[in-house]
C-alpha cells in the first residue's frame, strides 16, 4: 500500500501546490510513524493523536517556504516538538516530573535552549550541524543510545530492555557521550 504512494519529494511539491492531497498521502505513509513518536511521549492515544493532527497542520503552514530534503525527518521533528511543548504544558499543570523533562534536563549542561529570537535559532541551527557530525563520530550503538534517549525519549530502563544490556551501562554510555558532546562543542567554539 506505501509502494502506492507518492515519493516525499512528489508530495512536497503537492504542499507547494497548496494541494490538500498533501496532507492526505502524509497521513497514510508517515501517520503511524509521527503517532509512534507523540505517543512514546506522551503516554496518552487521545493527546498522541492531537499532536499528530497539529503536525499536519504545522507542515502545512511551514511547507513552503521549507522545503525538506527529507520529509520523515522533518515530520518527526515537528511531531516531537509539538509533544514535548504539549508534555511541557500537562507537566506543568500537574506540578509532576516527567521523564520528558528528565531526559531534556541531562542534555541542559551541553545544549543551550535556542529561545525564541532570531540570533539564538541561527546557532541551534549550527548546534544542530555539529550534532550530526558529533553522532557521526560515535560508534552505532552509542549513536542509538543516545538517540533513544534525547529524541525518542526512552526511559532508561527501555533502553536497556531493547538493547539488551543493563541499565547501569545504559547510564554511563549516556554520561560519557555527554561528556564527549561537551567537549566537542567547546573545541567546534559553539559552547
Amino acid at each position: 500500500m506505501i509502494n502506492d504512494l507518492p515519493k516525499d519529494q512528489e508530495i512536497v511539491a503537492l504542499y507547494f501546490a497548496r494541494a490538500e492531497a498533501a496532507t492526505e498521502h502524509t497521513q497514510k505513509k508517515f501517520g503511524s510513524y509521527c503517532l509512534s513518536i507523540a505517543r512514546r511521549i506522551l503516554g496518552n492515544e487521545q493527546d498522541a493523536e492531537e499532536c499528530v493532527n497539529d503536525t499536519y497542520l504545522r507542515a502545512w503552514e511551514s511547507i513552503p517556504p521549507h522545503r525538506p530534503e527529507n520529509l520523515a525527518a522533518y515530520l518527526g521533528k515537528l511531531t516531537r516538538s509539538i509533544a514535548i511543548n504539549r508534555d511541557r504544558e500537562r507537566q506543568r499543570l500537574k506540578r509532576g516530573g516527567g521523564r520528558t523533562e528528565e531526559a531534556l534536563e541531562e542534555l541542559a549542561a551541553c545544549i543551550p535552549d535556542p529561545g525564541e529570537n532570531a540570533e539564538t535559532w541561527t546557532k541551534a541551527i549550527v548546534l544542530q550541524d555539529a550534532m550530526q557530525a558529533f553522532l557521526a563520530t560515535l560508534p552505532a550503538h552509542t549513536v542509538r543510545i543516545f538517540l533513544q534517549r534525547y529524541f525518542y525519549l526512552c526511559s532508561i530502563g527501555e533502553i536497556a530492555r531493547e538493547m539488551g544490556i543493563g541499565e547501569s551501562r545504559v547510564k554511563m554510555t549516556l554520561l560519557r557521550t555527554r561528556e564527549k558532546l561537551r567537549a566537542y562543542l567547546e573545541q567546534q567554539h559553539i559552547l
